[in-house]
């Protein structure tokens, strides 16, 4: 037998909610009707382990997809039923195909497009939900559709920017940190025993690198101990908001680094803000789902108290300039938004002018971050190369004498 969650209306006109057991759907309603409740709404609970195997998994690139499809379907005036249908019918992603049944499922009971997606949080994020239900407001939802496309599809590209300029520095890393392993592990204690052996005297690198290699031999317990300690006192601290905040606060003070990071939030708020209220979301809660998509503690904080000097009405602009995170050239385009009623069209402008300003910021990243690595690991390779060379070449002229 399954369990439904419901939510109703009482027979004392008052909210009421609960689980209902039934062996359908259409049972659990009957039941619930039967207790005289009214406009009930029933959604099926599986169970823990149904949920895991069932929980749609749908990447943004699809939702993109997804968004774009349902615009030009509404677009050509197909039913939101239908088009809902079509697009879960011909999709090759089982995930896809789940979730576009359960929300043909809810429109056809009588739910908006936007109720719907509530119940698939993790896949429409919560800005998603929120221009949508402006949209079926304002009877624009296929224009509404296609910029929540196009503003997925600049995210992604963000993306896969930032990911791909930290890809090679990141492999450069693991290989420097895998060539010291290796030669500390394998190489080094087979010519530290071929060099007792020899009793020979060896030059001061060769006894530097040695003496590293019997350290971290010896001690190696204490230093990986020391590092779980550290873990875990990191994870501890993280779980508190203020360590949340030391650790945002700590990301933006690195060089050039936290530079790139403001940079990415700037675009990212902006360009949320701008698809909110280019869809009628008022500024308030536009600023309020801007904010939470954030994931910088010192960037939310921040924007909370421009939130409230807004709503005493000292504007959008003049409390973001005075926050000190955002640039002056967005407050400033922010600022013109606001004196010629056109905030929208300004936050896309700002939006798009740091998208660019977030490529250069990667790329100078990248240029500063790449040499620095492979000059470490070559420090590190070549110092481990000369110790080497130098004590062959040393007990060489030793046999020699």
């Amino acid at each position: 037998m399954a369990r439904f969650t419901y939510v109703a209306t009482g027979p004392d006109g008052m909210p009421a909610h609960g689980v209902q057991k039934a062996a359908t759907r259409e049972a659990a309603e009957l039941a619930l009707y039967e207790r005289e409740l009214r406009d009930i709404r029933v959604t099926e609970r599986p169970s823990l382990l149904r949920t895991e195997l069932s929980a749609p998994r749908v990447k943004r690139e699809e939702v993109m997809h997804l968004s774009r499809q349902l615009g030009a379907f509404v677009r050509a005036g197909l039913p939101l039923i239908d088009a809902v249908r079509s697009l879960g019918l011909e999709s090759s992603n089982s995930s896809v195909r789940r979730m576009m049944a359960q929300i043909e499922e809810g429109l056809r009971g009588g739910e908006k497009l936007s109720d719907c997606l509530d119940a698939h949080p993790k896949v429409f994020p919560e800005f998603y939900r929120g221009i949508l239900r402006s949209a079926e407001l304002s009877g624009q939802l296929d224009t509404v559709l296609d910029r929540l496309a196009r503003y997925l599809e600049r995210d992604l590209e963000a993306r896969r920017k930032i990911t791909s300029a930290l890809i090679y520095p990141a492999m450069i890393f693991v290989m420097a940190i895998v060539t010291v392993v290796v030669l500390s592990t394998f190489v080094l204690p087979r010519f530290k025993d071929f060099f007792n052996n020899l009793h020979a005297q060896l030059p001061l690198p060769t006894r530097m690198l040695l003496a590293v290699t019997d350290f971290l031999t010896e001690w190696w317990w204490a230093l990986t101990s020391g590092l779980a300690v550290v873990i875990a006192v990191l994870i501890v601290v993280l779980q508190f908001e203020w360590g949340k905040y030391a650790r945002d606060r700590f990301y933006l003070a690195i060089p050039v680094v936290g530079d790139t990071i403001r940079f990415a939030l700037v675009e990212r708020f902006s360009r949320i803000l701008a698809s909110m209220a280019g869809a009628g979301v008022s500024l308030p809660e536009a600023l309020r789902v801007a904010t939470e998509s954030l994931r910088n503690r010192v960037f939310t904080n921040a924007l909370w108290r421009v939130a409230e000097a807004m709503l005493e009405g000292q504007g959008l602009a003049g409390p973001l300039a005075a926050t000190g995170l955002f640039p002056r050239t967005a407050a400033q385009m922010m600022r013109v938004g606001e004196d010629t009623g056109t905030l929208d069209t300004q936050l896309e402008v700002t939006a798009s002018y740091y998208e660019g300003e977030l490529d250069y910021k990667l790329k100078k990243a990248t240029a500063l971050i790449e040499p620095i690595v492979i000059v470490v690991m070559g420090v590190i390779v070549g110092f481990v190369a000369v110790a080497l060379v130098s004590a062959m070449y040393g007990i060489f002229n030793q046999v020699q004498v």
